[in-house]
């Protein structure tokens, strides 16, 4: 069996998931990815990987991902549940419809892939899971409603399942970033503000150091939080 750390990313075609994947490649993981554009085919290709086209808002997709994941390596020690970047529409403006897409991809898609990695990362002594938030999961903002409620909710799955599977030395933890993008352009439909702390966003490689750290070893007493990763803009404590 191959003894390299293995390690699934979601939504890894392009942002936050491409960096995560390339960074835990340079760090010896074998790496599984998921998204729907054929673009993860060819990082995949690039990074000794696997990966397969489809959706963590399908729950036929997530098992086939973790599925093949293990037929191929034997094992996940990692994983990291990143998304794309949902609509923003006006908030008596959306539709149940749109509530409940947006609930399977940002919260239910987190509970369903926990639900399939738990057992084989219990087998094997241990893992981590990271999911991808965003700095206004408890401060709601109203351009972006469904990140300020639905990640609310990914959040607080985040600590019940840490309290839960602590004994199983199974960690869950979220990140949560303020702008990122590796470069301005990226972000000119956004409200971005000027006084940026480092004159500019944080890029993919910057967000993905900080989820492998928190995968890492040297991690292992964190579990059941949020890290903010947003030049301190969120108010609450």
């Amino acid at each position: 069996m191959n003894k390299a750390k293995v390690a699934i990313v979601t939504a890894a075609s392009r942002g936050i998931g491409a960096g995560c994947a390339r960074e835990l490649a340079a760090r010896g993981y074998k790496v599984s990815l998921l998204a729907r554009s054929q673009q993860v085919l060819t990082l995949a290709q690039a990074l000794d990987g696997i990966a397969m086209q489809g959706s963590m808002a399908q729950a036929n997709d997530l098992e086939t991902l973790v599925q093949t994941t293990l037929d191929k390596f034997g094992r996940i020690d990692a994983v990291v549940t990143s998304f794309g970047d949902p609509l923003r529409p006006d908030l008596l403006d959306i539709s149940d419809e749109m509530w409940t897409e947006n609930f399977d991809l940002l919260f239910l898609s987190v509970v369903r892939i926990a639900r399939l990695v738990t057992e084989p990362m219990r087998r094997q002594g241990g893992g981590a899971i990271i999911n991808i938030s965003a700095c206004d999961s408890q401060e709601p903002e109203l351009g972006t409603p469904f990140s300020g409620t639905l990640r609310a909710a990914m959040e607080g799955f985040t600590r019940l399942y840490a309290k839960r599977y602590r004994s199983d030395r199974i960690r869950m933890n979220s990140v949560a970033p303020f702008f990122v993008a590796d470069s301005m352009a990226e972000l000119a439909n956004w409200a971005v503000p000027d006084d940026l702390m480092w004159g500019r966003p944080a890029t993919y490689s910057e967000i993905a150091k900080t989820v492998a750290f928190l995968l890492s070893d040297e991690a292992k007493f964190i579990t059941g939080t949020t890290l903010k990763v947003d030049e301190a803009r969120s108010a609450a404590i």
